[in-house]
């Protein structure tokens, strides 16, 4: 037995409680290491992805918008949920155009990371973007979005001034400075 296998739990059952447009919320009965059992909740996520999309005189592009569930405007890069059998890259064009009217026509995988593990499945797939090509923002019809062009190190200083508190939008700005420094 590996050193993994004596971390891993045994799922007894599964109940599902909510499922709605985005997300699930299921609930697992399952058994732990030690024998004991207990219950779990687990909010079930198709993924998404995260741009970073630099323009050509290499000012990041971000978004601004409110977002409720942290009552605030919030600086961020542009991301969106993956739609039901959409390729991670398409979904990335997507999401950039729809959001801020750039479209990439260069765009590489960076990294995937989960959300938040604890209690959420969601993997986000952090993408950069570059050689934009200026069209027409096409925002949901709930979407009101600000885009803003800022240079990489004004964007390092937001995380580190806290003005910038969106996770994944602090891993992709870090992410990227770290690899391009």
């Amino acid at each position: 037995m590996n050193k993994e296998d004596s971390l891993e739990k045994q799922i007894l059952s599964s109940t599902y409680i909510y499922q709605g447009k985005i997300i699930k919320l299921r609930q697992d009965k399952v058994k732990l290491p030690d024998g004991k059992e207990t219950v779990r909740e687990i909010v079930e996520h198709p993924g998404a992805v995260v741009i970073l999309a630099l323009t050509d005189d290499k000012k990041v592009v971000m978004i601004r918008q409110f977002r409720e569930p942290a009552n605030e405007v919030l600086w961020e890069l542009p991301a969106g949920t993956v739609e039901e059998g959409e390729d991670l890259v398409r979904c990335a064009k997507r999401e950039l155009e729809e959001e801020t009217g750039y479209y990439p026509r260069k765009i590489k995988k960076l990294v995937s990371f989960f959300s938040t593990p604890g209690f959420c499945n969601e993997r986000l797939t952090l993408f950069l973007a570059e050689d934009l090509e200026q069209r027409s923002k096409n925002e949901d019809a709930d979407e009101f979005i600000q885009v803003e062009l800022i240079k990489p190190n004004e964007a390092l200083k937001l995380v580190r001034e806290n003005i910038i508190k969106d996770a994944k939008t602090i891993i992709g700005i870090l992410y990227f400075v770290s690899c391009t420094s």
